[in-house]
């Protein structure tokens, strides 16, 4: 695939994409080959492997996720994210650090009590003000994408969150990640987020609230950027924030061709890989859907 020679105009959009590849059988929410079975092999398998070396954050982390979770049972029982991880090997996903994270993460503590028995479901979930927590399989996926080529003992650097919603992905992010800043537009969503990670005590993690389409510049650059949120393009502000070689993953909004009415508008994964000042190199995945991405903060 060919870089941009030159720098390219602001902001991006999924026309300007040189590299397309089809949806690998590990699409979030797909089965792999093999099923059940080959989910619990996989899980087996992972168990037999020495551990991912966390760093000091993400131990403390973990030993709190426990303490928060201790006599809880049911949906608060460490076999309930080990089974949810477990369909995550079976949807194809690979990284151990994300597959420790999400089995560690408990997931329960961000939802509504009346959704908490469907909290370890490969499911997105209402969280309020028309915004959801996304399926685990999509966010195992997106951070797959930007720890590709890393080993289960290298965390990602410094990682921008833009939609910090109820906090889950920051507090996954937080344990596969040196520093974490995570930004959300929505005051209630922002101090939600802030108490539903107040018991993890997350020492790596800053939530910020503010306009998210603006990156966070006094904390750049980044050397990972994730959108939990689908625009039309890829706001410019957050392509300067990302730091030679780093990597970028946002859902993009696909608009349909010319043609008959009823048409409607897709979404895409978008991983940009910044190679020098001037040059991006950009490779479109598999379809996904999220909530638009605006701008402003309310």
């Amino acid at each position: 695939m060919s870089s941009v020679p030159r720098r390219p105009k602001f902001p991006l959009s999924l026309d300007a994409v040189v590299e397309r590849k089809p949806a690998p059988a590990r699409t979030a929410g797909m089965a792999a080959v093999g099923g059940a079975r080959g989910a619990a092999m996989a899980a087996k398998s992972r168990a037999a492997k020495a551990p991912a070396t966390p760093t000091p954050a993400a131990s403390a982390v973990q030993a709190r996720a426990s303490a928060a979770t201790a006599g809880g049972g049911g949906m608060a029982s460490e076999r309930a994210r080990g089974a949810l991880a477990a369909r995550l090997v079976a949807a194809g996903i690979r990284d151990e650090r994300v597959l420790d994270a999400i089995a560690t993460i408990p997931r329960h503590l961000f939802v509504e009590p009346g959704l908490s028995s469907q909290a370890y479901e490969d499911a997105a979930l209402p969280i309020g003000h028309q915004q959801t927590i996304s399926k685990p399989s999509v966010v195992a996926r997106m951070i797959e994408l930007l720890r590709e080529g890393l080993g289960a003992d290298e965390p990602l650097e410094r990682v921008l969150e833009i939609g910090t919603g109820c906090g889950y992905q920051a507090a996954v992010l937080s344990l596969v990640a040196r520093e974490v800043f995570s930004i959300e537009r929505i005051r209630p969503l922002h101090e939600q987020a802030k108490a539903n990670l107040r018991p993890l005590r997350v020492p790596n993690l800053r939530l910020h609230y503010g306009d998210g389409m603006l990156g966070l510049p006094q904390a750049a650059p980044f050397s990972s950027i994730i959108l939990a949120a689908a625009g039309m393009e890829v706001p410019q502000a957050l392509l300067e924030q990302l730091a030679i070689g780093g990597r970028l993953i946002a859902p993009v909004a696909v608009a349909p061709s010319a043609g008959g009415p009823g048409q409607t508008v897709t979404q895409q994964l978008l991983l940009i890989e910044r190679r020098n000042r001037h040059r991006f190199h950009r490779t479109a995945l598999e379809a996904v859907f999220f909530v638009p991405l605006k701008s402003g903060t309310i």
